[in-house]
């Protein structure tokens, strides 16, 4: 990594989370790092955008009051330099699965770059919950270690590699630090859904099922998946494009064909 590589650092954490610090520190050590991160957590919030948002200066860079996609417009067309790469994390817990695409702010910040045509890494941490809840989930500096490494080790090679000429981001989920650095693997991200809904009285509790069945031994999701790379103790790569593609459909192109002429036949 030259000391010339431009980074713009984000996540949906807030800029005070002990993953975006770790990521920092790490990245800094041999590149030139603009942090506009979120001045809250903004977990979940997908590609929410704002009209205005407050920016205050921070020891890291900036507070945004407002979401990762915020912070990527505001950083890449007005608070930063022309960054070679943008970067998204740590994130505190996985991002796994295809229907988390959308509503992670961590991804959807490394989605909002590559329509900057900047490339990107979203990197978040899988922490195994076991009895606790994900608001009971405490992690530390060390837990990072193994994130922050291939996140480097990403920044460093990936761009002279060529691998952002056929993936416009790369979602990057990695297990807590072992003894031994965890091996790598390229994924497609798992197609399995489980959200379910109960009904309280006058609430709907929402719940997601997927991470009640992450036991290595028993996980249903099939290999080449991101999340069984996770639970197995590997780490992820999803190379992944953005805007979404469209299909072919014969089917729908013919049903156009006819719309002018059944919505006019059915107004006379």
């Amino acid at each position: 990594m030259s000391d010339t590589l431009e980074i713009l650092l984000t996540n949906d954490d807030g800029i005070d989370s002990t993953g975006i610090r770790a990521l920092h520190d790490a990245l800094a050590e041999h590149a030139n790092v603009t942090v506009v991160a979120p001045a809250n957590d903004q977990s979940a919030c997908g590609r929410s955008i704002s009209h205005a948002v407050d920016v205050r200066e921070h020891e890291l860079g900036y507070a945004v009051e407002g979401t990762p996609a915020d912070c990527v417009v505001a950083g890449l067309a007005e608070l930063g330099p022309e960054p070679d790469l943008v970067v998204a994390g740590c994130n505190r817990g996985a991002n796994l699965g295809e229907y988390v695409l959308g509503r992670s702010g961590t991804i959807s910040a490394a989605v909002e770059a590559a329509f900057f045509d900047v490339p990107a890494i979203a990197t978040s941490l899988y922490v195994p919950l076991g009895d606790i809840t994900f608001d009971e989930l405490e992690v530390e500096p060390a837990d990072f270690e193994e994130a922050t490494r291939v996140t480097s080790y990403l920044a460093e090679h990936a761009l002279e590699a060529g691998i952002f000429e056929h993936a416009a981001y790369l979602n990057v989920n990695v297990p807590l630090p072992d003894t031994d650095p965890a091996p790598i693997e390229i994924t497609q991200p798992s197609k399995r859904y489980e959200m379910d809904a109960e009904r309280n009285g006058g609430a709907v509790h929402l719940t997601d099922r997927i991470w009640e069945s992450m036991d290595p031994e028993t996980i249903p999701d099939p290999e080449g998946t991101d999340r069984r790379a996770v639970a197995e103790g590997r780490i992820s790569i999803s190379p992944l494009t953005a805007p979404h593609s469209t299909n072919h459909h014969e089917a729908l192109e013919a049903l156009a064909e006819t719309y002018l002429e059944t919505v006019t036949a059915a107004s006379r």
